[in-house]
């Protein structure tokens, strides 16, 4: 009796095994459809590494703003296990004045289909040279005076410049300072264990993350984050089924289109663990409440705990290794 016990045991874990594996394949198949893990990082056309090196120095470098005390790394910190981000609702500039948005992580950025919360670059050259004359953020006067300050700063070395542009006697301008600072950005890729997961390690997930996983699917989410970055494809409304309190009207402000009234650039969602608070405002500190109300605001969902918890499990799985993952 005891083998024979022993031997249904034997084949009910073998069965249950098969099953297991049957499923994760299917998840696995699913989400690379859905998601897809993310490319390795592809040099743009000239991105040499003098440039890359140059644009590493520019973004932590405070010769770009007004006061010298603001830089690229203010506001999107990637000193040791930092994300890209300064987890504040808001920034201060170099006034000390705070920014009306969110700032969010530089990671991954060179994948995303527009920059901003509103979408108003379409590159990282765009991106970067932004903030230089914005006057909220970096504030210089203009790019006359941004020349001027890079062709005589005491802290940035003169021969940087001229080895990432060797045909320009030059090389001090606004452009190229964006041109080197979005090489370096376009290095600033990120791994997860999701990532692991879609490439066929399958214990890479915990069981709630895969649950996670599949409800995230299953609920609606991947309407509008989707493709390796899990977002960052398209614009959205803030509110689609309930609306989102918020006097901030989006994309409307830069297109003056009605139909773009509170409309957003969609978030990525990698490494959305690492950088809270949360949406355009900053006005979610945590994940579980961002995932209660995007459940609320853009699908009608009132979530329940067990899918909110085993979602935000899996979203945490979305962080980079080298960075707490």
């Amino acid at each position: 009796m005891r083998r024979i016990a022993r031997s249904l045991l034997a084949a009910s874990l073998l069965v249950l095994v098969s099953c297991n594996r049957s499923s994760d394949a299917s998840l696995v198949a699913k989400s690379r459809r859905v998601f897809g893990p993310l490319p390795q990082p592809t040099a743009a056309r000239g991105d040499t590494p003098q440039l890359v090196g140059l644009g590493r120095e520019l973004y932590s470098s405070n010769e770009l703003s007004v006061t010298r005390k603001q830089s690229c790394a203010s506001c999107h910190p990637l000193d040791g296990t930092r994300p890209g981000a300064d987890r504040r609702p808001t920034s201060p500039g170099a006034h000390g004045q705070l920014g009306r948005r969110n700032s969010p992580t530089v990671l991954n950025t060179d994948l995303h289909f527009a920059l901003f919360w509103d979408g108003r670059a379409r590159t990282l050259e765009e991106q970067a040279a932004g903030p230089m004359m914005n006057p909220v953020e970096m504030a210089m006067p203009n790019a006359a005076a941004i020349a001027d300050r890079l062709r005589h700063a005491s802290s940035i070395n003169p021969a940087l410049f001229h080895a990432a542009f060797p045909n320009d006697p030059d090389p001090f301008t606004v452009d190229h300072a964006a041109r080197a600072i979005a090489a370096f950005e376009r290095t600033l890729r990120t791994h997860d264990r999701f990532d692991d997961f879609q490439n066929g390690n399958t214990r890479a997930l915990s069981r709630e993350e895969k649950f996670g996983l599949s409800r995230f699917m299953a609920l609606g989410c991947t309407s509008c984050h989707n493709g390796p970055t899990i977002g960052a494809r398209q614009f959205q409304r803030i509110g689609i089924v309930n609306p989102y309190p918020t006097s901030d009207h989006g994309r409307e402000e830069l297109t003056r289109n009605p139909s773009d009234d509170f409309v957003f650039k969609v978030p990525s969602l990698r490494n959305v663990a690492l950088t809270p608070p949360y949406f355009h405002d900053g006005k979610v500190r945590d994940l579980p409440t961002a995932v209660e109300k995007m459940a609320w605001h853009q699908l009608g969902i009132k979530i329940k705990p067990q899918d909110r918890d085993a979602i935000v499990a899996f979203l945490r799985s979305l962080s980079d290794v080298k960075r707490g993952g």
